[in-house]
């Protein structure tokens, strides 16, 4: 059965989208590298550890603008462009309001580690 997928095209681009839609055709970790459709690609047995460095990564940043990167990412994806701007820029003010935020702008400003306590 082939479906009719919302975020694919905007991934991949409609042409190959469709290509892979019509086709079924499987394709390779480095194919799906290649078109934007995986972010990365590790051997098998570095996979856990190249997971566990990307999320020390994440960690590191303010758990605020974390969740919020995720929900405007996840929920702009489903909106117009305006609608997606409007909502990047109230979660942009939602975060600004934060002391997270002022933490990690003086942490910046001092050349020092943020030190976030997700308020």
């Amino acid at each position: 059965m082939i479906t009719c997928p919302l975020r694919l095209p905007r991934i991949v681009g409609k042409g190959r989208a469709l290509e892979l839609m019509l086709s079924a055709e499987m394709i390779d970790a480095q194919e799906a590298y290649r078109i934007g459709l995986a972010n990365k690609v590790v051997p098998q047995g570095e996979l856990m550890d190249a997971a566990r460095k990307l999320m020390t990564i994440i960690l590191r940043n303010g758990p605020v603008a974390v969740g919020l990167a995720i929900e405007c990412t996840t929920r702009g994806m489903e909106m117009s462009v305006d609608d997606g701007l409007a909502l990047e820029s109230n979660l942009f003010g939602l975060l600004a309001s934060t002391e997270d935020m002022r933490e990690g702008m003086n942490a910046f400003l001092e050349k020092r580690k943020a030190e976030f306590k997700n308020r």
